[in-house]
């Protein structure tokens, strides 16, 4: 990992699309391999799920959380729990995790919530705003691990024209400012792009602060 050090400055993304930072190449290998097995440890006590939209349609990615607080979906709608749905409180995030919000994030504040999304074969996810916090003020930071995804960046609002980006294992994305409630999603991913994941597939890691 990049890490500030005495001399160190504010990080500067490699990339910036509409306003979101990409810092490319963030995490090296050993640093994707430790924050591995602790997204392991996570799984274990809150395992991956299917989960669904409020219509029913069942959704491609598997999913998790850390955190005080996780992101569910299902037929009661899309909200915040403070347990699995197998009634398990979350796992904190991990270390790992959290040190590449203290780099990147700009924040002061600690996220509450970690996001974890599994996609395996075809997984993919439509263009959404990440909209049930209640303070937009503060970023929206991701890691990806595993398979290369293809990150796609829209508008305010749906419609309009699109850009994308490959994000690769140990990549990270913020999205903080004006880009805070842009629109954006995964169109695909590249199948054995990299060796991390037993199995192959690409991890999303999302951070928010969520009350």
């Amino acid at each position: 990992m990049r890490k500030n050090d005495e001399e160190a400055v504010t990080p500067q993304p490699t990339v910036v699309l509409r306003g979101v930072q990409v810092f490319q190449g963030w995490l090296d290998r050993a640093d994707q391999l430790a924050m591995l097995a602790q997204i392991r440890d996570v799984v274990q006590v809150a395992p991956l799920v299917q989960p669904v939209t409020p219509s029913g349609r069942k959704m491609s990615v598997q999913m998790t959380s850390a955190g005080k607080l996780g992101w569910i979906t299902d037929r009661g709608g899309y909200r915040y729990e403070t347990t699995h749905p197998n009634g398990t409180t979350w796992p904190e995030i991990p270390s790992t995790v959290r040190a590449v919000w203290d780099a990147v994030s700009g924040s002061s504040r600690g996220p509450d919530s970690c996001l974890i999304n599994l996609y395996r074969e075809a997984a993919k996810m439509g263009l959404h705003q990440d909209r049930n916090e209640a303070d937009f003020s503060y970023p929206v930071v991701s890691i990806s691990l595993g398979d290369d995804g293809l990150f796609r960046i829209g508008n305010m609002t749906r419609g309009g024209t699109t850009e994308k980006i490959w994000l690769k294992s140990g990549d990270v994305v913020v999205m903080g400012g004006d880009a805070r409630l842009i629109f954006h999603g995964i169109d695909k991913t590249r199948l054995g792009s990299s060796t991390l994941l037993s199995g192959g597939g690409r991890l999303n890691l999302t951070m928010r602060v969520v009350t």
